[in-house]
């Protein structure tokens, strides 16, 4: 056999494997090995083996990852993530619909400080959950608000993925970081207009809640300083040149560490908890990485990435019909895969391509998170509604899925957006020269 057909047989056994329920990362290792060691030999898989997990760990900007895994861990544990939610539910909660706005803007809020989206979707479901079955809200538009808004957590920076494909396809951690400013942000705002137009369709979805005085509105904002003056010192000294990507990880890993012993919240307990979190999502996500780094060696020595990137290339067709199928593709993917080992495993392929076409690689960086965040909703995999799912129990699948139909819509017009003005993408890294 070719090395071309080697590697199109090797894409169908992984897809095909997926449905094992064996870790994404195993899966992608072992298919990256056996496939060199069929092309290349059994020595030329070994070096591989040996070498890739050093050259790939041991770099200094890896290091960023479980620093800002580290920094949302020490949020989560000193009780930020819950004065965010109480500061915007005070604001906002009056309205009609009002508490699953706040949850929105507190999980725009949160996903500044986390990285993760798991995180974001865990964090607010604990904290809002209750609340809005206090105030009898629809259970559909409670699970379903929350599951959405924290698939914002990966493109409000700091952000896993951006740092991810930042590494694979060689670009600038912080333009991508500011790249995902305005998108995430809109992102937000759209879901709250869409529970707004829900609630005005029905408004038994959402209940008012309790009216705040504007003296105990202005108060709740005590609550939120710390968040603000840590996005501000981690995302603005990589704006303005202070501090690398990694640097800003480990001052904002330091500061969320010191606002928590001041508040006194910050228990031995809590701090241990934080490190062991810090480390098993690490880990996790450096098997994947590992795995992705195999299958892509593999696939360089197929050259599959670079003959598909030169037959969709020559397609007589507008370059805006492959990006629209490309992206077909990412949402397909999305049901059945986990985002980081969708992105670890696509950017490879698609990368060469992009850039061939003309499109620019920190707007196409957005993209794919973009597109990566729908698939953490939609089903079957959808791994923030299991998330919402193991928070509240007594809520049917069924139900949780109903929920976020409103928000997947939302998610492809806000897509659609962010194709149609690629400058809401690169307005701020444009700045940085």
């Amino acid at each position: 056999m070719t090395p071309l057909s080697v590697g199109y047989i090797g894409i169908g056994v992984l897809v095909a494997v997926l449905f094992s329920g064996i870790h994404i990362g195993v899966v992608m290792g072992l298919i990256g090995f056996l496939g060199i060691a069929y092309l290349s030999g059994w020595l030329a898989a070994l070096a591989v083996l040996r070498t890739v997990p050093f050259t790939t760990f041991a770099n200094y900007s890896m290091s960023v990852v479980p620093l800002f895994i580290l920094m949302g861990s020490f949020c989560f544990y000193s009780g930020i993530s819950k004065d965010l939610y109480d500061s915007v539910h005070k604001w906002l909660g009056q309205l009609r619909g009002g508490l699953a706005m706040a949850t929105t803007a507190a999980c725009a809020g949160f996903a500044a400080l986390s990285g993760s989206s798991l995180a974001t979707a865990a964090t607010m479901g604990t904290v809002a959950l209750p609340e809005m079955k206090r105030y009898n809200y629809d259970s559909a538009l409670a699970a379903g608000c929350i599951a959405a808004g924290g698939s914002i957590g990966i493109l409000i920076p700091p952000s896993v993925p951006l740092i991810i494909y930042g590494i694979l396809a060689n670009q600038s951690v912080g333009k991508l970081f500011m790249a995902g400013v305005i998108p995430g942000i809109l992102e937000a705002v759209f879901y709250i207009i869409t529970i707004y137009i829900l609630c005005l369709i029905n408004p038994q979805i959402g209940p008012m809640g309790p009216r705040t005085s504007i003296k105990e509105k202005v108060s709740s904002l005590k609550g939120i300083w710390s968040v603000i003056v840590l996005f501000v010192l981690v995302i603005g000294g990589i704006y303005l040149g202070v501090f690398s990507p990694t640097e800003a990880a480990g001052v904002g890993s330091l500061g969320a560490c010191m606002f928590a012993l001041l508040r006194r919240r910050l228990t031995w307990g809590n701090f241990q908890a934080a490190i062991l979190d810090s480390v098993k999502t690490t880990a996790m996500i450096f098997v994947i990485f590992l795995g992705a780094m195999i299958l892509g060696y593999f696939l360089a020595v197929t050259r599959l990435p670079f003959e598909i990137a030169e037959v969709v290339g020559q397609l007589p067709v507008n370059r805006y019909v492959i990006l629209i199928l490309i992206l077909i593709m990412y949402l397909l993917l999305g049901c059945i895969m986990d985002s980081l080992a969708m992105i670890l495993l696509t950017v490879p392929i698609f990368y060469p391509l992009i850039t061939s076409l003309g499109f620019d690689a920190v707007w196409f960086g957005i993209i794919v998170v973009r597109a990566a965040e729908i698939g953490l909703i939609t089903p079957p995999v959808g791994l923030n509604v299991y998330i919402i799912k193991g928070i509240a129990g007594d809520v049917p699948m069924s139900t949780i899925f109903r929920g976020v139909i409103p928000f997947i819509m939302t998610d492809i017009c806000h897509l659609a957006l962010l194709i149609a003005v690629p400058q809401l993408a690169l307005f701020l890294p444009g700045l940085m020269g």
